[in-house]
């Protein structure tokens, strides 16, 4: 556990506990035991336990936990997750918060997995974006990587990628796409390539005359992605983009895209049902 996610968890418990839980501490008597068992209520790719658990042992070092299932495993109903016992006083008070991590990242697990198992048989990596919770970036990725998919740039530092924003910026100054691309490859370090955003093939080949090394095909079709990636071959590396769904990863993957990157797997994830159950 990095101190960035202990930081994390501990603003996460702070949400519920900043000014005290009084209905467990009226009710629940400090030294009574207990256990709380992780239970899959729903199909899916499991993610995000270590984090689960350490929430409980950053509230209270002396529960102890128990794993049967870990991260990257296929839940199905009613499987036994993992248990952790202890004094029931805070269990029940971070118990919410440790479902809140491993739902939601399961969640994302769960559908990253659905976009592998859709794209099967072709060459091409399901990869993500940085259209993630704020703050929660490092551990979405880790369930994106965890569903069988890839990361994209993890920040702005990782990587440029001329979107079609920088260019209309400075189109103001008279610079076409392939100008923003040459000052891209003249200033930028060594030990990075460039990426732009191309929305059809007179950008496509404009953008490979210029030097660019990863075309982004911004919502295209797959039969004019089929084209770039033609055009592009030898040349540079394609990404498929823009309004991916399942219904429709499989056609772009047929047109031969390397990556096709998807903001759904963490914008639109939807958490997994998991429950916690409590015995005395």
């Amino acid at each position: 556990m990095t101190p960035d996610t202990e930081t994390l968890i501990d603003r996460a418990l702070s949400e519920d506990l900043s000014i005290g839980d009084p209905t467990t501490d009226i009710l629940i008597p400090p030294d009574m035991q207990g256990k709380a068992s992780f239970v899959a209520k729903q199909e899916g790719i499991l993610a995000g336990l270590d984090v689960a658990l350490a929430v409980f042992q950053r509230f209270d070092n002396t529960l102890t936990a128990k794993s049967y299932i870990q991260d990257g495993e296929r839940l199905r109903p009613d499987d036994l997750i993992a248990t952790v016992s202890g004094r029931m006083n805070p269990l029940l008070k971070s118990e919410r918060t440790a479902l809140n991590f491993i739902r939601m990242l399961s969640g994302t697990a769960t559908v990253t997995a659905e976009y592998v198992q859709e794209v099967d048989g072709y060459d091409v990596r399901i990869v993500d974006t940085r259209k993630t919770t704020p703050g929660l970036r490092a551990l979405e990725k880790y369930a994106v990587r965890v569903g069988g998919g890839y990361n994209h740039r993890q920040n702005l530092g990782d990587g440029i990628l001329i979107k079609d924003n920088h260019i209309e910026a400075l189109n103001a100054f008279g610079m076409s796409l392939g100008d923003v691309v040459r000052k891209a490859n003249r200033e930028k370090s060594h030990t990075i390539n460039v990426e732009v955003e191309v929305e059809d093939l007179a950008q496509v080949e404009e953008a490979l005359e210029a030097g660019a090394k990863i075309l982004l095909l911004d919502n295209m079709e797959p039969e004019e992605m089929a084209v770039a990636v033609r055009m592009a071959s030898g040349k540079a590396v394609t990404e498929a983009s823009g309004n991916i769904t399942l219904r429709t990863v499989r056609a772009a993957a047929a047109s031969g895209v390397d990556l096709i990157s998807v903001g759904a797997l963490t914008h639109s994830a939807k958490g997994l049902d998991i429950s916690l159950d409590f015995t005395s």
